[in-house]
């Protein structure tokens, strides 16, 4: 199967939520857990138990696993390895972002079945030129998964960048999503973009053909009744896909609350995005 289908499979059987697996010390110490590898683990596995069942796709947040070293990444394996057989599609936040066999080793490590670490799409920078994504985007298609790249965030210090005009009369952001739309005419998926769902984003969305990442929802202040004005009109509902991450979290550390919280507000999203 194409990205595209995986992703369009698991938000009908699910509905439309990817949610955040994000364990920075914060809410490690609000669960009453040490900052340790050991309090690590038993976030992550709360995570998985709860939400692997319940949530479309998953995002851990590879920053916070990292930090604790190899320990911190045979903790992400476990954590990536039982959303998927819970039966989530798991989207890896790495952002991974260079140029020929360093970006080709980064493909593979996150999307290649060799791989411990191997998921079914993973975020990606397209700031050093979206044709250095290539290796990413060329595995990412053989393996039916999908790569989701960064294209107006929702962090004030990116407005200057992707904001900017290009030669050809475009956003930078703009070019973005146009060079993923070009990738998916072939009608499989495989590109996603990221796109925050906390304002307005000036970008031309319809010709996409493939799943919209909007982070916001929840703690960073967007709303799923916001979703429509901030996307109704510039792309397809099907293929957006909001994301929370705190706001589900400090529901912890009870397993059935994590999965209350993330079920209400996924069906908060299909409410708004339901025409």
């Amino acid at each position: 199967m194409t990205f595209g289908a995986r992703y369009s499979a698991a938000v009908a059987d699910r509905g439309r939520l990817c949610v955040g697996i994000d364990p920075h010390a914060e809410l490690l110490e609000q669960w009453g857990l040490p900052v340790t590898v050991d309090g690590l683990r038993t976030f992550a596995q709360t995570c998985v138990d709860a939400l692997g069942p319940v949530a479309a796709v998953i995002k851990p947040q590879v920053a916070f696993f990292e930090v604790f070293g190899s320990a911190g990444f045979a903790v992400l394996e476990e954590t990536i390895a039982g959303c998927r057989e819970a039966g989530a599609l798991v989207l890896a936040d790495a952002k991974r972002g260079d140029i020929g066999s360093t970006m080709a080793a980064y493909s593979s490590a996150w999307l290649d079945d060799a791989s411990p670490l191997c998921s079914d799409a993973v975020t990606a920078s397209p700031y050093l030129g979206v044709g250095a994504l290539d290796p990413t985007i060329r595995l990412a298609a053989a393996t039916g998964r999908g790569v989701f790249v960064l294209a107006r965030t929702s962090n004030p210090d990116g407005q200057g960048v992707q904001t900017a005009v290009t030669s050809f009369g475009t956003s930078v952001a703009q070019s973005v999503v146009d060079a993923a739309a070009a990738v998916n005419a072939d009608g499989s998926g495989t590109v996603g973009l990221v796109v925050g769902a906390t304002r307005e984003h000036g970008l031309d969305l319809s010709r996409l053909a493939g799943p919209i990442l909007a982070p916001g929802v929840g703690a960073q202040g967007a709303t799923p009744a916001d979703l429509p004005g901030i996307f109704g009109d510039s792309a397809d509902p099907a293929w957006v896909l909001p994301a929370a991450s705190r706001s589900i979290l400090r529901a912890g550390p009870d397993g059935s609350a994590l999965a209350v919280a993330a079920r209400s507000t996924r069906d908060e999203v299909e409410s708004a995005l339901t025409v």
